[in-house]
């Protein structure tokens, strides 16, 4: 039932899947619902028609100033929007600009956020201390914005773990996300046209899908190709892009291994079958911010039975889903010699494949499109 003159303006620079999910929910429940972004990604669920989208600056691949640059222009945008056009709506931040919810300081509106990824501690990656001054105002400006917050949500518990340095953990709303993928239509090797296309039939592959950024060490890709370089059957794959893949493809051409292939981003429509093609999905997070983040191709990889083999660390999200689902492993950078010993075991051993492929089936159950609906459900009544 819609609530009668309830309005909210949900902001998220670059709108995925999952935001659209919580606006179509949002907007079941409340009289006007807009987005404030700068672009609009549909895969699968389709926008409520009747959702307003209001755009402003939009977000690109890019780096350093020009970043800066891009979130600065979009916060502006964003203040003024939110002080004008919609002051009297209840705003919803998700994401991006990062620094995008600290606007609530200052907001005399209700403000909620939803973090995926925890900032100023995401920075650790770069060398940033915590002595840095950009590191000491952000975490205290996040103090002031989350006592301000009225609901405040992560996705996990080691995420809320990591929040409660900022705010009394009773505060936090744990609440999973989902996957693009509702149920496991996986693409058998004989039927699925991203294999024919690129001649993969005899490989065991193991497949990193996503951003070559700086959260994501996929140097520990290639590593573990060179380990493993005389296991002819075994095929590491890498698909996206991001400032480091140069620097690892010129590696891999260094120390010619033939069992590292590199392939762009595929296309909404072909995404179904690369992902069918990884007989083992590689997840990896820097060891210093995985306990504030997790990969929304973790869920992708569960919904098609597919098993995970995680890089993080031994405190991160990634391994509790690892201990409670048993669908895969997770091992540190400095185990990787255990890595190798996982893959070999996966790729000869077909029932501990089968076993962890059924796990993984299992484990997507927790992480279905009803999650949306049980945001707004703890919105309303938190």
């Amino acid at each position: 039932m819609r609530i009668k003159d309830r309005n909210i303006v949900i902001i998220n620079q670059a709108v995925n899947y999952l935001t659209i999910g919580l606006a179509n929910e949002f907007k079941k429940k409340f009289k006007n619902v807009v987005l404030i972004t700068g672009s609009v990604h549909v895969q699968g669920e389709e926008l409520n028609k009747n959702i307003d989208i209001c755009k402003i600056s939009k977000w690109n691949e890019t780096h350093g100033i020009s970043k800066v640059i891009i979130y600065f222009k979009a916060l502006v945008s964003i203040w003024y929007l939110l002080m004008t056009k919609y002051k009297n709506y209840e705003v919803f931040f998700i994401s991006s600009p990062p620094m995008g919810y600290l606007l609530n300081i200052v907001l005399p509106h209700r403000c909620s956020m939803l973090i995926w990824d925890v900032f100023p501690d995401t920075f650790k990656i770069t060398g940033m201390q915590l002595s840095h001054p950009v590191y000491r105002v952000w975490s205290t400006l996040n103090k002031s914005s989350f006592k301000k917050s009225y609901r405040l949500f992560t996705i996990g518990d080691e995420m809320a773990g990591l929040l409660s340095q900022y705010i009394d953990k009773n505060k936090i709303i744990v609440q999973p996300i989902w996957s693009i993928f509702q149920k496991n239509d996986k693409i058998s090797k004989m039927e699925n046209k991203f294999i024919k296309n690129n001649n993969l039939e005899s490989y065991f592959i193991v497949q990193y899908s996503g951003n070559i950024g700086l959260t994501h060490k996929v140097e520990v890709m290639v590593t573990l190709a060179e380990k493993m370089q005389d296991h002819d059957n075994i095929l590491f794959q890498i698909i996206g892009r991001g400032p480091r893949k140069n620097t690892l493809k010129q590696f891999v051409i260094e120390k010619s291994l033939k069992n590292c292939q590199f392939l762009p981003f595929q296309s909404d429509e072909m995404f179904p079958s690369s992902l069918s093609a990884a007989d083992l999905g590689i997840v990896i997070l820097d060891e210093t911010t995985s306990k504030g983040s997790v990969p929304s191709k973790s869920y992708n990889l569960m919904s098609y039975g597919i098993p995970s083999l995680y890089i993080a660390a031994s405190d991160s999200e990634l391994q509790n889903y690892a201990d409670k689902f048993e669908h895969g492993k997770c091992f540190s950078e400095n185990e990787l010699d255990k890595a190798e010993e996982f893959i070999l075991k996966l790729s000869k051993n077909k029932e501990y494949y089968k076993k962890l492929s059924s796990n993984s089936e299992k484990a997507a159950s927790n992480f279905k499109r009803e999650n949306a609906a049980k945001f707004v459900e703890k919105y309303l009544n938190a």
